[in-house]
């Protein structure tokens, strides 16, 4: 008897420590930002076809279950088309694993976006960024917004440091200094903060806030300029000067995106 009580206080321990590691390990702690730059309505609805009917389905099975799909607002008349793929990972072993599972599927599944011909491809050019996330980030979690996908706007900001020191500066300001909690905290509804580990852009970082519409962005902005904790933070000497310059997107989701 008392042997069989150890063992079922080892039992609930192994359970107890398996369940609150749980979190921490489904934690996306890299992301793949995909960018397709097209020319035209063709290579757009041929790569919206294969994104919604075999790229997606394929990561989902493959373990993945939430990738945003998004396009910039005023696309459809821009000369260089694009769609932003964004796909969070645990580990960059499962990035690895989930690549080499799923790109062999793709290829034999065939249709249109995978045959096309070398003097007609389905885009100009295909960007990859690889971005880790913050330590602040805790989570990825779908955007809380009341507005339907097509008024909603996804902000995609990038930001670069004239050095490595000084972007260092930047993401400890993001992270120790509070700015993710001050985003948090004021409903901007992040979907992912983090430090580009590859891209063409370096030293750089990225992050993603959400609105149900632009009067709602603004609105939300000016809120964070007026706050005395964003006042006291940006004030700070040592976190001045920390961005050599700024890229800001403005994205719609598509009907398929899982964000």
């Amino acid at each position: 008897m008392k042997n069989l009580f150890i063992l079922l206080v080892i039992s609930t321990l192994c359970v107890w420590r398996t369940g609150a590691a749980r979190p921490a390990a489904e934690r996306p702690t890299y992301f793949e930002l995909k960018v397709y730059h097209l020319k035209n309505s063709r290579q757009e609805a041929l790569v919206d076809s294969f994104l919604q009917r075999q790229y997606l389905p394929t990561l989902r099975a493959a373990g993945i279950p939430t990738i945003g799909v998004f396009k910039p607002i005023g696309n459809d008349t821009a000369a260089d088309r694009r769609i932003y793929v964004f796909t969070p990972f645990s580990s960059l072993k499962q990035l690895e694993k989930v690549k080499s599972e799923t790109a062999a599927k793709l290829q034999a599944a065939g249709g249109a976006y995978e045959n096309v011909a070398y003097n007609n491809p389905a885009y100009s050019r295909l960007e990859t960024i690889c971005i880790k996330a913050f330590d602040e980030m805790t989570a990825l979690t779908a955007p809380k917004l009341a507005a339907p996908k097509s008024e909603r706007v996804y902000e995609l900001r990038s930001y670069e440091g004239a050095s490595e020191k000084i972007f260092r500066n930047k993401v400890q300001m993001f992270n120790a200094g509070g700015e993710i909690k001050l985003f948090s905290r004021l409903g901007f509804n992040g979907i992912f903060y983090g430090e580009v580990v590859f891209g063409s852009k370096m030293p750089n970082l990225m992050y993603m806030t959400s609105f149900n519409n632009m009067p709602d962005r603004e609105a939300h902005w000016k809120t964070f300029g007026a706050d005395p904790e964003w006042k006291k933070l940006s004030a700070q000497p040592e976190y001045q000067n920390n961005v050599s310059h700024i890229d800001i997107v403005f994205l719609r989701p598509t009907p398929y995106s899982g964000l």
